[in-house]
């Protein structure tokens, strides 16, 4: 990552509102616990409000730096969050993208820091992170409690000791990077779009208005005189809150914060840049043409800032009007008349304004102007008639609900870490999320009605990209907007400057043992019918989620049928014989809960997240949808024009037509991995019947191909009499159930590369491998992930460091053999800029050929993926979801329930030896198949220059 984070919502902890949960916080008082529980029997508002507390001690140092600490001792990790009060509104004319550059030159090492990442998961770190958004830069990590130190150290070194350490050869390489993150994002459907509303919705130098990726000619603009410039004028310690949460306490944490940033000097106050919401004289409409699968509409308005006594309502109303499961537009436009496939709407809060966005996806067939006609009239509605008591209480409830869960997160993007510093940092109160959290619950009708009234009647801005060819160049856009007008700025003449040490050495601190894994203990039962149950017992917050698995998954489906079976399982969820879908949507915004269900490669599951209360109710819901789906007519014909959207979503993805092409040239076009991982054939999909839909549940739903799992706040008496009253009846039926066959024959390796032109790509994507002889997971399956893990697997891979942070060409390359019940494959996938498509195949099949003949595994790679893996394990397992996620992959794999449990003594016996013979074997260049997706014209000639022929796909025909 390192890059631009987007989030639409006012706060962090109302992430809900972007579907996305996360952390929230409370009042700075020393306590050590995370949560107040109310009494199971309690679901009020009120009470799922005092649910999400996050106590907190609060610091200051004589030079400003602002410092929260947050006690939460149920895991030996603490979080490291450190928000800088700047961001891209801050950047100059002639300097967009430059905040985000900056954050990217923040990892590239300090003056005692060679390298930031390889310390930090030497020690047991998450992968360090940082992003840029409009009101700020951050950075974040989590780390075992005895690496806190080490961390501390390294965020004060590149705060107060960076310049000396940042030369022109890493601005020039950093450069390259975020250009090429640039040309990815814009290279994808519908990726022009933040560009347009930006440029329609704000006037040419508002500070909002510019991108935070900025433009193509601004960043090739920035010197090394700017770098060092940006880092004295805003990155001191008194534009800075640092927020410590999890296994640490304000008494300890003092001492260490003191000690490494207690001697950085204060630097200026960040430079306001001021920019409220601005209103359109009269309706601005646009439409643009883009190489996109389907029309979308998107109507939009600045709004309130977040502090505005308006963010609240009025982001309660966008959800109400788009964001509900049950919300005014699906209703009328996705279940009522038809005429979408999707819709949302949202606000995007910032410090100082907010973004209001409505957005439909046009179903093939409707006229835009109906859509865009239908859109504007039931915003109209709900501004003129108000929500209903029970709208507002379901998105209240959703909403609420939704941020407990995320009180298990202590740091990283979403975590309690970032609730306190975003509240302390945009409104001087770290606890403001309490605030706003009982403004939620109070609200009325009268209140959101008025607040969309105000906001939403002013004159919309309306964009409508509709499919065509792409006649904008994302590489001009995304600047100051009066390039037009306006020479571009000089590019960086790479004029000497003086790079001199700050300070002198200072010494990293030693790292402190960490303790054994302490992985769940697990229990288990059986239901009346049949059905294993395991529970994983965790009583972090009042919350149980469960997977109800079946051994099924997309490989049912036979080639003629691909595409069936996920259906089916969609459908599970859009209605019963006693439930419409709508009535689905309701009760689980009543409840509080989650249910979904969907089809994986190998599996297909029900889910349910619900808070303990209600775990009852909610398995009910649960076991009503996967027993009793009525297929009817009307809602299987609208399930499969959302697939057949979404189908058509694949086919403008590079990554998705990559993949599609990738996976038969692999297997061969009758396995049944072929197509399993796409959402299917649209012809199938056009043809299929609720007769058919119906045969596919009963053949494969059924309990004698069912688990279930679960993890949360529960015992194992409750649970089973929650599941016994939902699923105890089901009886398997008294035909044999039937088997998957992932046993067939696949051709023989061999090289070769195809092409998939895609005209005007920006960027081509790339994806290399090869079938491995590994048939599940056999013995010793460990070493040879750990040796792909040193080849491709992070961001500390040799992959990234080659072709992302020496070379420059791409913003991130990957290589996995992904775990599988049948044979497994060997892949690299990634995305490069165009004109070194060739150069970056042959990068990466040098890397291959290295490894290990030319360059076998070093001492710091072997400690990284074998120590440090061992002490990061107990960041794998924080959440309910994580420890949900291990359970099932265990029991679908056939390992040890506890196989997590096993791994430290797994990584120690692992040995240079070990990991340089398993890249020898399964890791070479050897046969390998290579997929090029990008435009034919610029990639072509490069690929005849490698000397193998080139096979060339039409896309329409994958």
């Amino acid at each position: 990552m390192k890059t631009v984070f987007r989030r639409r919502l006012p706060f962090a902890f109302l992430a809900p509102f972007a579907l996305a949960a996360c952390a929230t916080a409370q009042s700075p008082a020393p306590l050590a616990e995370t949560t107040t529980r109310a009494t199971p029997s309690d679901t009020s508002l009120t009470a799922l409000v005092d649910q999400v507390q996050i106590p907190y001690e609060r610091f200051t140092l004589e030079n400003g730096l602002t410092t929260l600490v947050h006690t939460d001792r149920k895991t030996p990790i603490v979080g490291v969050t450190v928000y800088y009060r700047v961001g891209s509104r801050h950047e100059p004319r002639g300097r967009t993208g430059f905040a985000h550059l900056f954050e990217h030159l923040m990892f590239g090492g300090s003056e005692n820091v060679e390298n930031f990442d390889i310390p930090l998961e030497a020690a047991g770190s998450t992968p360090t992170n940082g992003s840029t958004w409009y009101d700020r830069t951050n950075y974040v990590e989590t780390v075992p409690t005895g690496a806190l130190d080490l961390a501390l150290f390294m965020e004060s070194d590149r705060m107060g000791y960076l310049l000396g350490a940042v030369s022109q050869e890493k601005l020039d390489n950093q450069r390259m990077v975020v250009q090429n993150e640039k040309r990815q994002g814009d290279n994808q459907p519908y990726g022009l779009v933040d560009y347009l509303m930006a440029d329609g919705l704000l006037p040419v130098g508002h500070p909002y208005r510019h991108a935070t990726i900025g433009s193509m000619a601004d960043l090739e603009a920035a010197s090394l005189a700017d770098v060092q410039s940006w880092f004295r004028d805003n990155y001191g310690p008194n534009n800075v809150v640092l927020v410590l949460t999890g296994d640490i306490d304000a008494a300890t944490a003092r001492p260490m914060v003191e000690r490494w940033f207690g001697d950085i000097p204060r630097g200026p106050e960040v430079a306001e840049a001021s920019g409220g919401p601005v209103t359109l004289a009269a309706p601005v409409e646009r439409v643009v043409t883009d190489q996109v699968p389907a029309t979308q509409v998107y109507r939009s308005w600045t709004g309130p800032a977040l502090t505005d006594a308006d963010a609240i309502p009025l982001a309660v109303g966008m959800h109400i009007l788009g964001g509900l499961a049950s919300s005014r537009l699906d209703n009328a436009m996705v279940r009522g008349e038809e005429i979408a496939t999707s819709v949302s709407a949202y606000s995007s809060g910032f410090e100082e304004m907010s973004q209001l966005i409505t957005m439909v996806e046009v179903k093939n067939g409707v006229e835009r102007e109906a859509a865009e006609a239908r859109l504007v009239a039931e915003t109209e509605r709900l501004m003129a008639e108000g929500p209903t008591e029970d709208e507002l209480e379901r998105a209240k409830t959703t909403l609420i609900a939704s941020t407990v869960g995320g009180l298990e997160r202590v740091g990283g993007f979403g975590g309690k870490g970032m609730v306190l510093a975003e509240g302390e940092l945009y409104t001087g109160d770290a606890e403001h999320y309490r605030k706003e959290l009982e403004a939620i619950a109070a609200l009325t009708p009268a209140q959101v009605q008025g607040a969309l009234q105000r906001w939403l009647s002013r004159p919309a801005y309306t964009l409508s990209v509709v499919p065509g060819e792409r006649t904008l160049d994302g590489a001009t856009m995304g600047g100051w907007g009066d390039e037009d007008l306006s020479p571009p700025p000089v590019p960086d003449a790479r004029a000497p400057v003086e790079v001199t040490r700050t300070a002198p050495p200072r010494q990293a601190p030693e790292v402190l043992p960490v303790g054994e894994l302490t992985f769940p203990q697990v229990e288990r039962a059986t239901l009346s019918n049949g059905i294993e149950v395991v529970l994983a017992r965790r009583d972090a917050v009042p919350m149980v989620s469960m997977a109800l698995t079946f051994a099924a998954g997309s490989v049912v489906d036979p080639v003629d049928a691909a595409g069936r079976h996920e259906t089916m399982m969609e459908l599970l969820t859009e209605g019963t014989t006693t439930r419409s879908a709508l009535d689905i949507a309701i009760a689980q915004e009543e409840l509080g809960s989650s249910l979904s269900a969907g089809a994986g490669v190998e599996t297909s599951q029900v889910t349910l997240t619900t808070l303990t209360s209600n775990l009852a109710p909610s398995v009910e819901l649960m076991a009503d949808v996967t027993l009793h789906p009525a297929f009817r007519a009307e809602d299987v014909a609208r399930v499969k024009e959302q697939r057949l959207a979404e189908i058509a979503q694949e086919l403008a993805s590079p990554g998705s037509l990559a993949s599609m092409a990738f996976m038969p040239l692999l297997y061969g076009e009758q396995h049944p991995y072929a197509h399993a991982s796409s959402s299917g054939d649209p012809a199938v999909v056009s043809a299929l019947t609720p007769t058919a839909l119906k045969a596919e549940h009963d053949r494969w739903l059924r309990p004698d191909l069912a688990q279930i799992t679960a993890v949360g706040d529960v015992s194992m008496a409750e649970l089973v009499a929650a599941l016994e009253a939902g699923f105890g009846d089901w009886q398997a039926p008294a035909s044999a159930a039937p088997a998957r066959n992932l046993a067939a024959p696949a051709p023989a390796p061999h090289p070769q590369i195809v092409g998939v032109d895609r005209p005007n790509s920006p960027s081509s994507y790339l994806m290399l491998g090869r079938l491995t002889p590994l048939v599940g997971e056999p013995e010793g399956t460990e070493v040879i992930e750990t040796a792909n893990e040193v080849l491709g697997g992070g961001f500390l891979s040799r992959l990234m460091g080659d072709l992302r942070e020496t070379k420059g060409w791409t913003y991130g390359i990957g290589s996995s053999i992904p775990a599988a019940t049948g044979q497994r494959r060997f892949t690299i996938a990634t995305q490069v800029q165009a004109d070194r498509t060739g150069d970056s195949i042959v990068a990466v099949i040098d890397q291959l050929r290295a490894f290990p003949d030319s360059a076998p595994v070093d001492p710091v790679e072997l400690q990284r993926v074998t120590d440090g893996n061992v002490r990061g394990l107990t960041n794998r397992f924080e959440t309910n979801g994580q420890v949900l996620g291990a359970l099932v992959s265990n029991r679908v794999m056939g390992r040890d329930i506890r196989y997590q449990a096993q791994l430290p003594e797994i990584f120690r016996a692992m040995d240079a030896d070990a990991l340089d013979a398993a890249a020898a074997e399964y890791l070479t260049p050897d046969n390998l198949t290579i997929v090029v997706v990008g435009d034919r014209e610029t990639v072509a000639p490069q690929l005849e220059q490698l000397g193998m022929e080139v096979t060339w796909l039409d896309a329409e025909a994958l």
